[in-house]
């Protein structure tokens, strides 16, 4: 029998369910303390990003010497310069980097759930399309409601995210590991 994770037989994976479990505790409570202190988990999520920017700036820099012709090294080096300098601004100033992060997630939220509500009407005789439409609505709505409370609620959002997450994943895992149990 091996039909769960490609390959791994399911044996085999029931014997670790302790670990998923595991994880989900530590993932749950994780996300427990982050929804204990927004600011904090904003303010760790931005460094996280900001990490993730350098590092990402870095390799487009050397990247950029990889290529040929000017115009291409040119591209890429200015990609990696302007990646590496929002990571450092991550870093230096993580509540302004926080309010920008904020309004970009207010303006995607958005787009999305507009686009999602206008597939999901031109999807009405299927069955199920108000679901889609749903979706979109509040999606949409919740795009809104963030970029309402901007920038005072850049604070905390980023930080609710994470521990929503944290705490779902964390869910997850838990009811996973105690489902292939037994």
């Amino acid at each position: 029998m091996t039909d769960v994770f490609d390959g791994m037989p399911t044996s085999e994976l029931r014997s670790k369910w302790i670990w998923f479990v595991g994880l989900g505790v530590l993932l749950f409570i994780c996300g427990l303390i982050a929804l204990g202190n927004l600011m904090l988990a904003t303010v760790v999520s931005v460094y996280y990003v900001g990490m993730l920017m350098l590092f990402g700036g870095v390799i487009y820099l050397i990247h950029a010497f990889q290529v040929r012709g000017w115009d291409h090294v040119l591209f890429w080096a200015l990609s990696g310069l302007l990646y590496v300098l929002a990571g450092i601004c991550a870093f230096i100033n993580p509540i302004l980097t926080s309010a920008a992060l904020t309004l970009f997630l207010a303006i995607a939220l958005l787009i999305a759930g507009v686009f999602r509500t206008c597939v999901g009407r031109r999807m009405k005789p299927a069955k199920g399309w108000g679901w889609i439409v749903a979706s979109g609505v509040i999606t949409a709505l919740a795009g809104f409601v963030i970029a309402l409370g901007w920038p005072v609620n850049s604070l905390w959002i980023l930080g609710l995210f994470l521990a929503a997450d944290l705490i779902l994943q964390g869910w997850t895992m838990i009811a996973f590991g105690f489902g292939i149990r037994s």
